[in-house]
C-alpha cells in the first residue's frame, strides 16, 4: 500500500504543504492502528493495517520533503543521518518494547503503537513553526515553485538515485533481512540468537557511524561518500559469498552496518539537493524506488536459494550491487555550496 500510494502522497505534500499532510498521515496510521488492535479476526487485521499504509506512505514522504527543504546542502547530509538514524533506533527499541507488551497482551504493542502516532501527529500539526524550520516567506504558499518528475528526471544524478535506492534496499533491507537469518540457521547450523546478535552488529555499527558518514558527505561530497559506502557494502556481500562460519558472517554484517552508514545517507542528500521548492513527487518516486527493492530483493534472492543455493543469491546480488560502484563513480557532484550554482533555479522563497 505504501508504494502505490507513494505518488499520491507526493501530490497531496505538492498541494498542501509538508506539515498538513505530515500531521494528517500520523494521525491516519495512528487511527488504523486503533482498529488493529480492536480487530476481531485475522482478515479485519490485515485490512486495518493496509489501510494505514496510505497514512505511513504520507507521512514518509512529508517529513522527507520538510527535512531536504528546512536545510541547506552544506550539512543536508547531516541531518539525513539524523533522520535515519531516529528510525534505526525505533526500529531496534520498538520490538524490544512491544514484546515486553506482548507479555501483558498481544493487542498492547498496537495501543501504545496508536497513542504514540497521535502525539507525533500533533506535535507535527502544532510544533512545527514555519518560522523556526523555514525561511522567512514573501509569498503565498499556492505560489511556491514546484520541483516536477520531469525537471528531475533530466538530471543524471536524480536517476543516479533512484537506481542507487533500489540496489541498496534489495542488499541493505530485501537480502539482509530475508534469507541471512535462515542461511545462518540452515547452513551455518547455528542458533536464530547468533543471527539476531550479527544483525544487531550491523545496526549498532550503523548507528555509531551515521552522523560520520553524514559529516563526509557534506565535507568531501556525495560522490565520495557512495565511493566508500558501496565498496564497503560490496565487500560484504563477498564476505558472504564465502562464508562458511560464525565469525565470516559477524565480519560480513560489521562491514553492511559500516558501508549502510554512508549509502544510506548519501542518495537522499542528492535528492534533496536537487529540489527547489517543494518536490513532493520527486521524493515519493525516489522513495518507491527504495521500496521496490525491498519488495523485489526478497523475493528473488529467495527464489535463487530454493532454486539452486545461498551462494548462487549472494553472488547473484553482487552483481546487482556492482551497479553501485559505478554509478557512484560517474555521479556529477550535486552540492550547491560546490557548484556555485542550482541545478534546478529555485524561482520563489522557500516555506513549510
Amino acid at each position: 500500500m505504501r508504494f502505490s500510494s507513494g505518488l499520491v502522497s507526493g501530490k497531496l505534500v505538492d498541494r498542501f504543504g509538508e506539515r498538513a499532510v505530515l500531521g494528517f498521515g500520523l494521525f491516519m496510521v495512528s487511527f488504523f492502528t486503533l482498529l488493529t488492535a480492536l480487530s476481531q479476526s485475522y482478515s479485519q487485521l490485515l485490512i486495518f493495517r493496509t489501510l494505514g499504509g496510505l497514512g505511513s506512505s504520507m507521512f514518509s514522504v512529508s517529513a522527507g520533503s520538510l527535512l531536504m527543504r528546512s536545510v541547506g546542502d552544506d550539512v543536508r547530509a547531516r541531518a539525513q543521518s539524523l533522520y535515519n538514524g531516529g528510525f534505526l533506533v525505533g526500529g531496534v527499541a520498538g520490538p524490544a518494547f512491544g514484546g515486553i507488551l506482548s507479555g501483558v497482551s498481544l493487542r498492547a504493542p498496537f495501543f501504545v503503537y496508536s497513542i504514540t502516532l497521535a502525539l507525533a501527529g500533533a506535535t507535527a500539526l502544532f510544533s512545527l513553526s514555519e518560522k523556526r524550520l523555514g525561511k522567512k516567506v514573501d509569498i503565498p504558499s499556492n505560489q511556491i515553485e514546484n520541483t516536477s518528475l520531469k525537471e528531475a528526471f533530466r538530471l543524471r544524478p536524480y536517476q543516479i538515485a533512484l537506481i542507487l535506492a533500489f540496489v541498496n534496499n534489495w542488499v541493505l533491507f530485501g537480502m539482509r533481512s530475508s534469507i541471512l537469518p535462515i542461511f545462518v540457521t540452515e547452513k551455518l547450523n547455528s542458533t536464530a540468537s547468533i543471527a539476531g546478535l550479527g544483525l544487531t552488529i550491523g545496526a549498532l555499527l550503523q548507528g555509531i557511524f551515521l552522523l560520520r558518514a553524514g559529516r563526509f558527505s557534506d565535507e568531501s561530497g556525495r560522490k565520495a561518500a557512495l565511493l566508500v559506502g558501496s565498496t564497503v557494502v560490496m565487500s560484504a556481500i563477498l564476505v558472504l559469498c564465502f562464508t562458511t562460519n560464525v565469525t565470516l558472517y559477524f565480519i560480513s554484517m560489521a562491514l553492511f552496518g559500516l558501508g549502510g552508514a554512508y549509502v544510506g545517507t548519501a542518495p537522499g542528500s542528492v535528492v534533496g539537493d536537487i529540489i527547489r521548492g517543494r518536490g513532493g513527487q520527486v521524493i515519493a518516486v525516489w522513495q518507491m524506488a527504495g521500496d521496490a527493492g525491498m519488495i523485489v530483493g526478497p523475493i528473488l534472492v529467495g527464489f535463487l536459494t530454493d532454486v539452486y543455493s545461498f551462494q548462487v543469491a549472494f553472488i547473484a546480488s553482487a552483481i546487482v550491487y556492482s551497479s553501485a560502484i559505478f554509478l557512484a563513480f560517474i555521479l556529477p557532484e550535486t552540492r550547491q555550496s560546490k557548484l556555485g550554482f542550482e541545478l534546478i533555479p529555485d524561482k520563489n522563497k522557500q516555506e513549510l
